[in-house]
């Protein structure tokens, strides 16, 4: 983790001014009551939520540290509900929803909204949040926290929150779903980088985690290249089983320097050459990736490709060589298509190698058709002949399912802009659909009467 830079802790200091200089405040503290509390709060707290995005983009190493300048009790307990909130889904979880680690930063930010003046406010925002944070601790932790709260009313209030419902693994793991939701589209996730092996070893699933969601976000990752590159010239990492995964996704994602380039080069060339399993390892790794949500782009699998050196044969070379050959001619050449197969007839249907080649095949497919607007339906129409000519290279039941639940949303997207039944463009949409739906084995002809049929006022 970092310190908060000067820039934002002058900034900071001057948002504390100004609430301190307030009338605002001043009101607040003559009248202390909820309604001028939440003026208060919807005063202040959007210039606070304003400065935490610039840092959880920019600097996320230092969200900790502005964090706990927040806990400033000249703040009146503002923001913290929410970062009480980020604290809690930052804790890395076992598959029995508990954490693995004892989560500190939570306790204290939940300690100071307990000493906080206006607790009596800022609980009514961190019922849920408290509830699941106790249900993904341990029960000593848990005592731990409460044996040092002396105020009873605190305390009443924190033991409400175990909740025994949560004792229940399949309860626990839908309300930490349901409650990870909320959060979904929040940028608040940071990481510490290992120093030494047991640092990689404690903390490197939470590292890999953190590099997924930056890369797949593409926020501004500047600062985290000087900490990148000096874990990666760290040779006590290169040998650790964790660190494959973790070079994959900076060669792929992040502009690290050419030094840093190299060096992943070198720690590939040796792991190629030392371990004979290395192929399935990589090819393990690259289809979680594929299926964690992140975006492996051309541009990734281009770089990926200039870090192996295809000097050695081996099953990542003869991936990338072909990789190489969909980006440079295009999916959609001829062959490209005929390299595909004659690669994909070389692997068991269900290799990890060609799993992969669906998936980064699959991507092309999918970034086409959600990107094409509705004006050019025809260009779909003939796209769908690349996606014909690759269901019936891969016969493979997924790849036909993803290509259908595709084309049927742009064909959903189609109908809701050519409502005329009688215009041009709905009856070409009608008949493409009914002769090649059915083909294809995406619909029934009771199932495409069904979604043409006019419907009864």
């Amino acid at each position: 983790m970092e310190s908060l830079a000067t820039n934002y802790a002058t900034h900071l200091e001057q948002l504390k001014q100004a609430l301190l200089n307030s009338d605002i405040l001043s009101n607040y503290l003559e009248e202390e009551s909820e309604e001028a509390y939440k003026q208060m709060t919807e005063a202040f707290e959007p210039h606070i939520l304003d400065l935490y995005k610039v840092v959880a983009d920019k600097d996320p190493l230092q969200l900790v540290a502005l964090e706990e300048a927040l806990l400033d009790p000249a703040f009146e307990g503002m923001f913290l509900p929410r970062i009480l909130g980020y604290s809690v889904l930052r804790g890395e979880i076992d598959e029995n929803y508990k954490y693995r680690r004892p989560q500190d930063h939570f306790k204290k930010i939940l300690n100071a909204i307990c000493e906080s003046s206006n607790f009596d406010y800022l609980k009514l925002r961190i019922g849920q949040t408290t509830q699941i944070g106790f249900a993904l601790s341990s029960d000593i932790w848990l005592t731990n926290l409460l044996d040092h709260i002396s105020n009873k009313k605190v305390k009443s209030f924190l033991l409400s929150q175990k909740l025994d419902k949560y004792r229940d693994l399949d309860h626990r793991k839908a309300g930490y779903i349901n409650y990870s939701s909320q959060f979904k589209n929040q940028n608040f996730l940071t990481a510490d980088f290992p120093e030494k092996i047991t640092d990689l070893t404690v903390f490197g699933s939470h590292l890999i985690n953190f590099l997924e969601y930056r890369a797949n976000w593409k926020f501004n990752n500047a600062s985290l290249l000087p900490h990148i590159d000096k874990m990666i010239a760290n040779q006590t990492f290169h040998a650790d089983p964790n660190f494959l995964e973790v070079i994959m996704l900076v060669g792929m994602f992040y502009d690290v320097s050419e030094k840093s380039r190299e060096t992943i080069s070198g720690i590939f060339d040796k792991l190629r050459k030392e371990d004979t399993g290395f192929d399935t390892k990589y090819f393990e790794h690259l289809l979680r990736l594929y299926g964690s949500g992140v975006e492996i782009t051309p541009e990734a699998d281009k770089r990926m490709s200039k870090i192996i050196n295809k000097k050695h044969k081996d099953g990542v070379s003869e991936y990338y060589n072909l990789m190489d050959v969909v980006h440079t001619k295009g999916y959609v050449h001829e062959d490209t298509i005929a390299a595909v197969k004659e690669y994909y007839d070389r692997h068991k249907g269900l290799s990890l190698e060609n799993e992969c080649l669906r998936e980064g095949i699959y991507g092309y497919c999918e970034s086409f058709l959600k990107n094409l607007d509705t004006d050019s339906y025809h260009e779909y129409f003939e796209i769908n002949k690349v996606f014909v000519s690759y269901i019936n290279t891969f016969y493979n039941q997924k790849f036909n399912q993803k290509i259908k639940d595709l084309s049927l949303s742009y064909i959903g997207r189609l109908l809701q802009v050519y409502t005329d039944k009688r215009g041009r463009d709905y009856q070409d949409i009608k008949k493409f659909v009914s002769s090649t739906f059915i083909d294809l084995g995406f619909k029934s002809e009771k199932e495409i009467a069904e979604m043409f049929k006019t419907k009864r006022k």
